[in-house]
């Protein structure tokens, strides 16, 4: 059976997106940006708001890479969410932005990345990344660094989520 390059990244997106949807569950909106603690230990670990945040910013990267049309992404997200952003507790719930909101911008853009990607064709995919320096390295053509955002990246965050639904006392998902 042959598959396009874009049906192969979007398989594992689709699988990627389905566990961040299972991990939410049963996640209180007021501890969604608030560090785990544990025994009385506050452990300095991704919340779900960042983690949730962090994520939705590759969205409208992936689907401006692609061609295609992108949500614009809210100011206050990237100023809480890039890369360059650390990760602090919020106890009064005023530093990010709330819960729904975060997960909304999160579903659709990769709800669109996953449609954009089934139709994107093969050479498209292998044109050169557009990214400059250890990215362009890393992975060269546009697959590449798609194939990275969708899974590796978006997984070894779900990891964090997961380690701290263990750490809230919420068991696995």
């Amino acid at each position: 059976m042959s598959r396009s390059l874009g049906n192969v990244i979007a398989d594992s997106l689709q699988l990627s997106v389905g566990y961040a949807e299972r991990l939410l569950k049963d996640v209180p909106a007021g501890q969604f940006a608030r560090f785990a603690t544990v025994g009385g230990t506050v452990v300095e670990s991704n919340h779900p708001a960042f983690i949730y945040g962090h994520l939705s910013l590759y969205a409208p990267r992936i689907l401006w890479q692609l061609g295609a049309p992108a949500p614009s992404v809210p100011d206050h997200f990237e100023l809480r969410f890039s890369k360059d952003a650390k990760c602090i507790d919020d106890p009064d719930g005023d530093l990010f932005p709330p819960m729904d909101e975060i997960v909304a911008f999160f579903f659709e853009g990769h709800r669109m990345v996953t449609g954009a990607l089934r139709s994107t064709p093969d050479d498209k995919l292998q044109q050169p990344n557009p990214a400059e320096g250890r990215m362009k390295e890393l992975f060269p053509t546009l697959g590449s660094v798609q194939t990275f955002y969708c899974g590796g990246h978006m997984m070894m965050h779900l990891g964090q989520m997961s380690a701290w639904r263990r750490m809230a006392g919420l068991g696995a998902a």
